[in-house]
C-alpha cells in the first residue's frame, strides 16, 4: 500500500485544480459507486466535520450502517474513511486504493486526458470503500469551497452548509459573499439545505442560491432550539428541542459555545433526513448525541494540567476558541503551542487569541508546508505575546508548557493547525485510534 500513497502523494504537484469534469470521468468508469450512496453533503468553513460526526453518531444509534468521508486527517489517512465509526482497515483501503489507480491509469491513458488530482483520488477511494463496505448511507464532507468540489458529484438527501468565515480566499473569494455563493454550490434542484448559523450577508446568498434551485433552506437556529445547563472543558450537558421532538437533557463530549451551533445542524439535518424515511426514535438522538467522538476539536486531552488540543487554523477558529475558554469558565493563565501551515492567516489567527496568553511556544508541524518554530515565534512577538519560545518539537513544547502551567496555575492551549493537534494527540497518548504504519500517512499531510 506504500507504493499507492507515495505515488498518490505525488499527486499533489498536480495542485488543486477545482471542477467536476475528471472526478466525473472517474467514477463512470468506476461504475458510478456514488449513486448507490444516500448522502448527507456538507459544506462550511468551520463545523463541517463535528456536524458528519453528529449525524453520522445519531444514525448509528438508531441502527443504521453508516460510512462518513472528511479531510484533512489528524494522524492516519484511515480517520478519512470511517465506517460504522470505525477508521476503515488496511486491507479494505488497499483494495479499494487499487481499484481507483486502475481506473485513474485507464483514464489518463486517453488521449488529452488530465491528470487525477490527490484529492479526486481520495474522494474516488471512498465512493469505491462504501461500496465495498455495502454501505449505503454517508457522510460526506467537501474539501474546499462546494460548487467545484470533487464531492459535488452526489445528489444528497439533505445539504448541510456550516458557519462560513475568511479562508482559502485565493480560491474561494476574498468576501464573505462570495465564500457562500461557492458554498451554495452543493444545493441540489429540489433538495433540502440546513443553513447553520453565519453573518447575514452570507445567509442571503445561500437563500437566494436555494431559491433559485428550488430547494427548501432550513434555518437550523429556527428549527431547533438548545440551552445549556452545564459546561465544561469535558463537554456540555444540553436540552434539546424541535417541532418534532423534546429530548431529555444530554451530556455531548463537544466542549466550547461554538458547538451548540453545529448540534443545531447536526439535529436539523438528521430530521430533515427523516423526512425522506430515514426512522430516528429519540434514543437514537440521545445514544448518538452523547457518544459522539471528534478528537482534536477544543478538547481536553489531558489533565494535572489541564491540556486543550483544538485545530482552529483560520481566524473565524480562533474567535470561536477564545468563546469556548469564555463559555468554559476558563479563567487560569493560559500557556499557548502554536504552529501554522504556511499558506494560512498565522498572524491574524494569533492576534484574536493573544489576549488570552501568558506565554506561548512556537512549533513546527508534521505538515512539510508548515512555518518553522522561529518563524511562528516571531508572529506569536508580533501578536503581542511577550513570553515566547521556539521549541524544537511538540513534546518539547508540552513539556515545557505543562511546567509552566503547574507552576502558575495554568492550562495549556494546542492550537493552529489540525496537523499539530494531531501531532500533541498522539504525544498525550490521546489518540482515540490504533496508529501503526504512519509512515503511509505521513505522506499524505495535506
Amino acid at each position: 500500500m506504500t507504493s499507492f500513497f507515495q505515488r498518490l502523494a505525488e499527486r499533489r504537484r498536480f495542485g488543486m485544480r477545482p471542477g467536476l469534469d475528471t472526478i466525473t470521468r472517474l467514477v463512470e468508469r468506476l461504475g458510478h459507486p456514488e449513486r448507490e450512496l444516500a448522502v448527507i453533503h456538507i459544506a462550511g468553513t468551520n463545523g463541517k466535520g463535528a456536524v458528519a460526526a453528529l449525524c453520522e453518531s445519531v444514525l448509528r444509534a438508531a441502527g443504521y450502517p453508516v460510512a462518513r468521508y472528511t479531510s484533512p486527517h489528524l494522524v492516519r489517512v484511515h480517520e478519512r474513511y470511517l465506517l460504522n465509526g470505525t477508521p476503515v482497515e488496511d486491507a479494505m483501503l488497499e483494495a479499494a486504493a487499487r481499484e481507483v489507480e486502475e481506473a485513474v491509469l485507464a483514464l489518463e491513458a486517453q488521449p488529452d486526458a488530465p491528470e487525477t488530482t490527490f484529492f479526486e483520488c481520495l474522494t474516488a477511494v471512498a465512493f469505491v470503500l462504501f461500496r465495498q463496505a455495502g454501505i449505503r448511507l454517508a457522510m460526506l464532507e467537501t474539501g474546499l469551497g462546494g460548487r467545484l468540489d470533487a464531492t459535488n458529484i452526489v445528489m444528497p438527501l439533505v445539504s448541510v452548509i456550516t458557519r462560513i468565515g475568511l479562508d482559502h480566499c485565493d480560491w474561494l473569494g476574498d468576501t464573505v459573499e462570495q465564500i457562500a455563493a461557492e458554498k451554495a454550490g452543493i444545493i441540489k434542484p429540489g433538495r433540502p439545505v440546513v443553513c447553520a448559523a453565519m453573518p447575514d450577508e452570507a445567509r442571503a446568498v445561500i437563500a437566494a442560491a436555494a431559491a433559485r434551485q428550488s430547494a427548501r433552506c432550513i434555518d437550523a437556529a429556527d428549527a431547533v432550539s438548545v440551552a445549556v445547563s452545564r459546561s465544561t472543558l469535558a463537554g456540555q450537558t444540553l436540552k434539546i428541542s424541535t417541532q418534532e421532538r423534546t429530548l431529555p437533557p444530554i451530556h455531548v463530549p463537544l466542549a466550547g459555545a461554538f458547538q451548540i451551533e453545529n448540534v443545531c445542524a447536526a439535529v436539523a439535518a438528521l430530521e430533515t433526513a427523516a423526512t425522506c424515511g430515514l426512522a430516528l426514535p429519540d434514543t437514537a438522538f440521545v445514544a448518538g448525541l452523547s457518544s459522539v467522538c471528534w478528537p482534536g476539536r477544543f478538547q481536553l486531552a489531558a489533565t494535572d494540567p489541564d491540556v486543550i488540543v483544538d485545530g482552529a487554523h483560520n481566524p473565524d477558529g480562533a474567535r470561536a476558541v477564545r468563546q469556548a475558554l469564555k463559555s468554559c469558565k476558563v479563567k487560569a493563565p493560559v500557556a499557548l503551542i502554536a504552529g501554522f501551515c504556511g499558506d494560512k492567516d498565522a498572524l491574524a489567527h494569533l492576534r484574536i487569541l493573544a489576549p488570552a496568553v501568558k506565554c506561548a511556544w512556537g512549533v513546527a508541524t508534521s505538515n512539510p508546508r508548515s512555518l518553522s518554530a522561529d518563524q511562528t515565534a516571531g508572529l506569536l512577538r508580533m501578536a503581542g505575546i511577550d513570553t515566547v519560545a521556539s521549541a524544537p518539537g511538540v513534546r518539547e513544547a508540552l513539556d515545557a508548557a505543562r511546567a509552566w502551567a503547574r507552576a502558575n496555575n495554568g492550562v495549556v492551549l494546542v492550537c493552529g493547525s489540525l496537523f499539530l493537534a494531531g501531532d500533541a494527540l498522539v504525544a498525550l497518548g490521546a489518540y482515540p485510534w490504533p496508529i501503526a504504519h504512519r509512515d503511509d500517512n505521513e505522506l499524505l499531510k495535506a
